[in-house]
């Protein structure tokens, strides 16, 4: 009988064929060896009502049709393409494509919003590896109304850890593709029955999720340019003083993206934004009464999907609001002129070693994306338990695409690479012939090996995408590797200098033997550049970052305090490379206390003069102190939240010392080179002009820098303890101007032409300056402009 139309039915039901030889199916492919002629055939696992609809005929000789129809609106199911990879809308439908090499069965799991909540799979759609199989990438394509429904896979093949292998069929695995995670939607807040791993699905992508741009472009910034600010989403706003609509969430930080512009910030690098658990370590701590949780973010369950919880939308329309928050953080980062880099950890992933949860990549196909010993071990480079196999083919395209859609699909700038060493490391069952297509002679490389060319490296060093933003490189890893200076670079990757960051340290607090070192980095680190080819730029600086003291505990601790994270303070970095200036803790004496200020404009001015790329750690700019803790990985509190009354508090003091520094060093020419400097640029000077002392007991570096704004300037830094008096370069018909003196309280640290009574403080050393004098106290620092003499009559 010819049915001419459905009651009440919309045109999707239709079988429109994507192929004449391939008719649809509801939900399941036709099972292989039966026929696939009848479109409407059910599947045995659907779910069925009564649904009357009208047919041929008229009057007496009309007949009434019943026919089933799901409880659920029904889709229509085609074999799908294998590329590209993910759940991608298309062709007003929704392809899936997943690889996996070694699993015998596939399963696309569909789950509606209440059945996510309940932690249960709706509807299960099994893939025929005849027809939605190509190579190893199984595919489907459906078409249907996917409005709050998520999807995850099932794979079902050897369960069988000693030969890398752990399928397991009754397991719902989130897509490595998948563009959002889909689970708990508040942070902090446990699951169902206090399930601190409730189930977790993939959001559907929507053809008709849009965006407004509004005409965004990269900033593309010369590296040379850049002060990077590193921030943390959640603990940038999360603290009551910050008066955000949005606290904690990337909502909050386009809120106070206004106190980066006055910093003199153009650069955010974002610690991790990744879809991560925080919950993975909650367990309760006695020594504050709360619960640990992972606040930082290093342990990544999805590289596409950004952190759903630091949204102010959660998991509200299925991810796509989250998503969207994430692009107006960066499109309005864009619009006051600062760049967004993402921190990202493709060295492991929250998976862990064999005792930890399968929640995607080990049951997708854990002998390709991780990094095996021969019976099946993890090797554990990253100190967390797995090591993700970077060099992999399908590992390396992986990142590959992730590192594309963040920058293509989402705007960002650039990318830090947590542990980047390890992306440098051979593959499981390394061979060249799997690499470049060719064997080698003699090529006996061990897994986890070195390799002077990785191909990570290589593709993303010459990746018509990539190679257009910036690239930065944490060169080593936790299995001892460590590249800083030598990490592959193709002329493009820059590193956190490791080695500036011990040096400076080490100099500014009075240790000898330095005195030559710390000049090198003031250069930008010739000594580790300079051979390979790389310029000033390659090199990241920093004093503090996540890792590691605050600035104001650099200066306040000799040790580590680290018990409120609960582990005996057993936890953290030993060798901090602090002094505490007299006497340990936040209570100290006043002429303590002065020192600390003074000490922390030091390195600040350090960091603003050195050639290479300057980096901030977040509060730093107003002394934030988290009590001694130089490992706050667990805490979700006062110890991480940037503090925004203390901010205020420092507004006439440390911060603007930090925001007068940020804008001198943008407003010379020769603070952000494209090359070293040279002689013809440089000179070097000891208490005495022209003869800088680089023993082992000297504590006392200087030197001039022409500039083509500033015309010339002299910086100079005294970590000895005790006061002396230089004499400066002559200069016939110039004198030199005080312009900082970290050893004076503000505002006269800094000398800006708005400070009260400033031609007074500048008369107070002529004495001084016009015999070529200038005298410093003990642990401190100055720069002096070079001005005409008519001009300080």
């Amino acid at each position: 009988m010819e049915l001419t139309h459905y009651a009440s039915c919309s045109s999707h039901y239709l079988p429109k064929l994507l192929s004449p030889h391939k008719p649809p199916q509801w939900w399941n492919p036709t099972p292989r060896g039966k026929s696939s002629n009848n479109w409407s055939a059910k599947p045995s696992n659907m779910r069925f009502s009564k649904w009357v609809v009208a047919a041929v005929g008229s009057g007496a000789e009309a007949e009434t049709v019943v026919v089933e129809k799901p409880k659920l609106q029904p889709f229509l199911v085609f074999e799908g393409c294998p590329a590209p990879l993910g759940a991608t809308a298309r062709d007003g439908g929704v392809n899936f494509a997943v690889y996996s090499g070694n699993a015998v069965s596939a399963t696309l799991c569909l789950i509606s919003a209440s059945d996510l909540e309940e932690d249960r799979v709706t509807e299960q759609i099994s893939l025929d590896p005849l027809t939605n199989k190509t190579g190893d990438v199984w595919h489907v394509f459906l078409k249907g109304n996917f409005e709050n429904i998520v999807y995850g896979y099932k794979f079902d093949g050897k369960f069988s850890p000693e030969e890398g292998h752990y399928y397991d069929s009754s397991r719902l695995l989130l897509d490595p593709y998948a563009k959002a995670v889909i689970s708990r939607g508040e942070f902090g807040i446990l699951g169902p029955e206090g399930n601190c791993w409730p189930l977790m699905a993939g959001m559907i992508p929507s053809s008709d999720a849009e965006f407004d741009w509004e005409g965004d472009l990269p900033l593309k910034y010369p590296q040379k340019d850049l002060i990077i600010y590193e921030m943390h989403v959640r603990g940038f706003t999360r603290h009551e003083s910050s008066r955000t609509k949005f606290p904690g969430t990337y909502h909050g930080v386009v809120e106070k993206l206004d106190h980066l512009k006055e910093l003199g910030v153009n650069c955010i690098e974002l610690m991790p934004c990744h879809e991560f658990n925080e919950l993975e370590y909650f367990s309760y701590n006695s020594v504050l009464d709360d619960y640990r949780v992972n606040f930082w973010g290093y342990s990544t369950v999805n590289y596409f999907s950004p952190m759903i919880r630091y949204s102010s939308a959660g998991i509200h329309n299925c991810g796509h609001d989250a998503i969207n928050e994430v692009k107006l953080l960066i499109r309005e980062a864009h619009k006051r002129g600062i760049e967004v880099l993402m921190d990202v950890v493709f060295n492991h992933t929250a998976e862990g070693n064999e005792n930890g949860p399968i929640l995607s990549f080990r049951g997708v196909d854990n002998s390709v994306y991780y990094m095996l010993a021969p019976k099946g071990e993890f090797y554990n480079y990253s100190g967390c338990g797995n090591t993700f196999n970077c060099n992999h083919p399908i590992v390396r395209q992986f990142i590959l695409d992730c590192l594309r859609y963040w920058v293509t699909e989402m705007h960002v700038d650039g990318f830090r690479f947590d542990l980047a060493s390890i992306m440098t490391r051979g593959s499981s069952l390394w061979d060249a012939l799997n690499v470049y297509g060719n064997p080698a002679e003699g090529d006996s490389l061990t897994t986890g090996t070195p390799l002077s060319s990785p191909p990570l490296i290589d593709m993303i060093s010459n990746d018509p995408i990539l190679r257009g933003v910036k690239l930065i490189a944490e060169a080593w890893d936790a299995g001892g590797l460590y590249q800083v200076g030598m990490f592959p670079h193709w002329g493009l990757w820059s590193e956190w200098n490791g080695k500036y960051r011990d040096i400076v340290r080490q100099f500014i607090k009075g240790s000898d033997g330095f005195s030559g070192a710390f000049a090198e980095c003031l250069c930008g680190s010739p000594n580790l550049y300079q051979e390979g080819g790389r310029k000033p730029w390659n090199s990241i600086n920093f004093v503090c970052a996540h890792d590691g003291f605050t600035l104001a505990d650099l200066v306040t601790y000799n040790k580590k305090h680290n018990n409120a994270n609960g582990e005996d303070n057993n936890d953290g970095e030993n060798h901090n490379n602090s002094w505490n200036c007299g006497q340990e803790g936040e209570f100290a004496s006043i002429s303590v206390k002065k020192l600390r200020k003074r000490q922390m404009r030091n390195f600040f001015l350090c960091l603003m003069v050195s050639q290479g790329v300057p980096m901030i750690y977040m509060g730093d700019e107003y002394g934030h102190t988290k009590g001694g803790n130089n490992n706050t990985y667990c805490q979700d509190n006062y110890m991480n939240y940037f503090r925004w009354d203390k901010k205020e508090e420092s507004l006439s003091d440390f911060f603007r010392f930090c925001c007068l520094m940020s804008k001198f060093r943008q407003e010379c020419e020769s603070l952000g080179l494209n090359d070293f400097p040279t002689a013809e640029r440089l000179q070097w000077h000891g208490r005495t002009p022209g003869m800088p002392d680089w023993s082992k007991t000297s504590r006392f570096v200087a030197f001039t820098m022409v500039d083509s704004v500033k015309g010339e300037i002299y910086v100079a830094f005294n970590t000895s303890h005790l006061p002396i008096i230089i004499t400066l370069p002559e200069r016939p018909g110039y004198r030199w101007q005080p312009l900082v003196d970290t050893s004076k309280p503000a505002p006269f640290d800094f000398l800006s032409n708005d400070v009260p009574e400033r031609d007074t403080a500048v008369k107070q050393y002529s004495q001084f300056t016009e015999a070529n004098l200038y005298p410093m106290l003990s642990y401190s620092s100055i720069i002096l402009l070079l001005c005409p003499v008519d001009e300080n009559a």
